[in-house]
């Protein structure tokens, strides 16, 4: 499921596109935002489709050994350790993850994708985890587990060809890639072996309004931008707002949109989020000047009464 920060960094996305397109309206930009959430579940359900495809290319190797013309006795008697692997059976088996694979399309169907997987099947077969895993003796729902884990950190989100695939189907990827690999894991550890409740994560985290957080935030960010540019001039009067990387205007704006919209999220939370989300799409001295300019912002908001906190705990 997609953490705050991850959710934030979307906002950010779709602001900066949308500043791109001054002939556009908020409508636009929440179709932009939340087609690009979509995206990202989209990397993860694919993510965890890699597992049944890296499986059906395994028992096509076996059958076509077993077709050769002098076929030896590890040809007729395969090690099927891992085409066994009860945690991809468990994959292969949920009713969610194909439903969202199909609803998506996220799948490994087609020539490229195809060659992509045996590319990749072929160099998890000379890996060191899968030789330890197929000759260790080890038998079991535990060991299945650890080795999948292993496996997918190690060489499938590593692998180079799978890298490029994706960085070539879409630009956010990039980003997403990091908290998708995150969220596969997560999966593959929660399974267990006697339960019937071994559920892929949601899109969003359960009873939560994630959604409306995201496009509240867009909406009121778009709305208030006047203002908040006015504000952010007032505050950097040495520097012309022309002269500020783009990113860290943008990063204010959504801070301070924020800080004005949500009374329920704590000052200091808004404040470190964004100063975190900068150390990564902005300048490397960026995150000091951000900070700068919000404490400043911080005060005067609070003293005109635009920064209102309800609930204990809420004002630092």
């Amino acid at each position: 499921m997609l953490n705050r920060r991850h959710l934030r960094i979307k906002v950010l996305q779709t602001l900066y596109a949308f500043s791109q397109h001054e002939d556009k309206e908020f409508l636009w930009a929440k179709k932009e935002l939340l087609k690009a959430v979509d995206q990202m579940y989209e990397l993860y359900i694919s993510l965890l489709m890699i597992f049944p495809e890296l499986k059906l290319k395994g028992e096509h190797r076996v059958e076509e050994n077993k077709k050769k013309m002098l076929p030896k006795d590890e040809d007729i008697n395969p090690n099927m350790k891992f085409i066994d692997n009860k945690i991809i059976q468990f994959l292969e088996e949920n009713a969610e993850l194909r439903h969202q694979s199909e609803d998506l399309k996220a799948n490994w169907i087609g020539d490229d994708r195809q060659e992509l997987m045996r590319k990749m099947y072929i160099n998890i077969c000379q890996s060191e985890v899968y030789f330890e895993y197929m000759n260790n003796g080890n038998e079991g729902f535990e060991e299945d587990k650890q080795f999948l884990v292993q496996l997918f950190k190690y060489e499938i989100a590593n692998f180079p060809h799978l890298f490029d695939f994706l960085e070539e189907k879409s630009v956010y990827w990039v980003d997403d890639i990091d908290l998708a690999c995150s969220m596969v894991i997560k999966t593959i550890k929660s399974f267990k072996e006697d339960s019937d409740d071994n559920a892929i994560l949601p899109l969003y985290k359960p009873n939560d309004d994630e959604e409306d957080f995201i496009t509240d935030l867009l909406r009121q960010a778009i709305k208030t931008r006047p203002e908040n540019l006015e504000l952010i001039d007032s505050l950097t009067q040495n520097w012309e707002l022309d002269r500020i990387a783009k990113m860290d205007v943008l990063l204010m704006e959504l801070a301070i949109t924020e800080l004005k919209t949500f009374s329920n999220i704590p000052t200091k939370v808004t404040l470190n989020e964004y100063i975190e989300i900068s150390k990564f799409y902005s300048t490397p001295k960026s995150n000091l000047f951000i900070n700068g300019v919000l404490d400043k912002a911080i005060s005067k908001l609070e003293s005109q009464g635009e920064i209102k906190k309800m609930g204990r705990g809420l004002m630092k």
